[in-house]
């Protein structure tokens, strides 16, 4: 169908779905769920013993080609996910123009454009739910593998000549563009030795910037030519490579471990130069405490510094797609011209960007508790200044360029650290759930801003947005330094040990006081 409209600018708009294309539709759902069945691993024991592996051998393990392997399989993992979302930006002008959306390109129109990206944002929410607990239950590694067939099977959105079906399979592309980037994560902090762990994850997590060069390439390449259809089309190949991909990332040690996989996770350690060595002190029995549910995050010992990461994450997502979404049209609303905002914004970015490197040493170096609540604290401050100078700033450009550096390049690096941090906190059992609570409550502001615009309410004033954002940004800081965890270079069984021993104490100091 697509190739066939060739002659017509590809436009499929009024093309009627014929059977092939129906039929080809149910075996797509059919494929994904075939996918997922075929994923789900056919023998292992989940309480089974664990055994007393030494696993801090594989933290003291030296950084070895292997690792490097796998750290540029995950930054261009990390690329291609990230790709997925930014591509909303780039089809939408088009979309709006073959199906007469109603826009900011076209008043008149009657469907809001805004839909797909609601429909996008959305998805990504209940993906980091349901990857988390996936990647928990069948495998990081094949949860992965269950992303890339999403983004295979997606990529027939590009075909679709309705606007309802294109809005659809934007929802199930975000299924799994939510869900990929915590199990990332997830296999990363159970990989990388615990010296090293930090600021490579940091750092990988930054690599945002290069997800959105690439995908204003291909636009400004491809579209001109074959419309913005082919930027859904991309999602094939790009599926297959990751796929491939998949051949140089391993199964989680330490999951196999959980799971009863003995000889599985002792060829996966040797083959990232971890020694073998049983050991009847290792801490990794202290999972034998922890059960597989979603609950537990909720309850002693990680209800409080939950707490800490949803505030954080809601923040971020106020920040993300409510700030930044309305800068724009705040900073026109000052006076300045739209090329003037555009280019504020643009220097913005690009004086923060050289921070990435020194919050990724932070992290890894010095404190990851400390660096955390820094940048939330400094994001939070800048919020409030915007909130009590209002339109006044204009007056003054370097207080105006100060200001704006946190909320729109630190919003990025928070994004990043928190992402590392979730990874950390959470034991083996409920790591993947983690991870995926706080990129699903991030997200989860942007569901709400979004709505907004699907619903026409007007664009919020930079009070509005500065304070929305600052409020959950204060108070995640504070929460931070009261529950935090500090992460910094330690044992991921350490510091499950340490927040039950915690616990456990103050437990009986309650006891004995009552």
């Amino acid at each position: 169908m697509y190739l066939k409209a060739s002659e017509t600018g590809y436009r499929l708009v009024g093309m009627p779905m014929d059977i092939p294309m129906m039929i080809g539709m149910v075996l797509i759902v059919a494929g994904l769920l075939l996918t997922l069945y075929g994923l789900i691993p056919k023998s292992e024991s989940q309480r089974s013993e664990i055994m007393n592996l030494k696993v801090r051998a594989l933290d003291d393990a030296p950084i070895r080609s292997s690792h490097v392997a796998l750290l540029l399989v995950m930054a261009a993992a990390v690329t291609i996910d990230v790709m997925k979302p930014t591509t909303l930006s780039f089809v939408l002008p088009g979309m709006t123009e073959e199906y007469g959306l109603k826009s900011p390109l076209n008043p008149d129109g009657t469907v809001p454009a805004a839909l797909v990206p609601f429909a996008g944002i959305l998805g990504t929410v209940i993906g980091s739910f349901v990857w988390g607990w996936l990647g928990d239950t069948i495998g990081r590694r094949a949860s992965i593998l269950l992303a890339a067939v999403t983004f295979i099977g997606t990529s027939i959105c590009g075909s679709m000549p309705t606007y309802s079906m294109n809005v659809f399979m934007c929802f199930i592309m975000g299924l799994g563009v939510g869900g990929m980037l915590p199990i990332m994560y997830t296999i990363m902090a159970e990989t990388i030795p615990a010296r090293h762990r930090g600021w490579i994850m940091v750092l990988i997590g930054g690599d945002v910037i290069g997800a959105y060069i690439l995908t204003s390439w291909l636009a400004a390449e491809l579209v001109p030519i074959y419309s913005w259809r082919i930027l859904w089309l991309i999602g094939l190949p790009t599926g297959v490579f990751l796929i491939l991909l998949n051949n140089w990332i391993p199964e989680s040690p330490r999951y196999l471990l959980t799971r009863g996989r003995h000889e599985e996770a002792k060829k996966v350690m040797q083959r990232y130069g971890a020694k073998i060595i049983e050991d009847e002190s290792t801490k990794l029995n202290v999972e034998e405490n922890v059960q597989d549910r979603l609950i537990q995050l909720f309850q002693p010992p990680f209800h409080k510094i939950t707490s800490a990461v949803i505030l954080l994450a809601l923040g971020v997502g106020f920040v993300s797609f409510g700030f930044q979404l309305w800068i724009p049209s705040n900073l026109q609303n000052m006076g300045f011209t739209e090329a003037e905002a555009n280019y504020m914004l643009r220097d913005s970015a690009l004086i923060g960007f050289p921070l990435n490197f020194l919050i990724a040493w932070m992290y890894g170096r010095w404190s990851s508790k400390n660096t955390l609540i820094l940048l939330s604290g400094f994001t939070a401050l800048s919020l409030l200044g915007f909130a009590f100078a209002g339109s006044a700033v204009a007056d003054n450009q370097p207080l105006l360029y100060a200001l704006l550096v946190m909320p729109i390049w630190g919003i990025s690096s928070v994004v990043a650290v928190l992402s590392a941090y979730c990874v950390e906190i959470y034991p083996t059992r409920l790591r993947s759930r983690g991870s995926g609570l706080g990129a699903g409550i991030s997200k989860a502001g942007g569901v709400i801003v979004i709505g907004l615009v699907v619903l026409s309410v007007a664009s919020p004033s930079i009070l509005g947005t500065s304070l929305i954002g600052a409020v959950p940004m204060g108070l995640a800081a504070i929460a931070l330094a009261m529950f935090g965890v500090e992460t910094q270079q330690r044992q991921l069984e350490d510091i499950t040990a340490e927040q039950y021993g915690n616990w456990s104490f103050q437990a009986v100091e309650q006891k004995q006081t009552s």
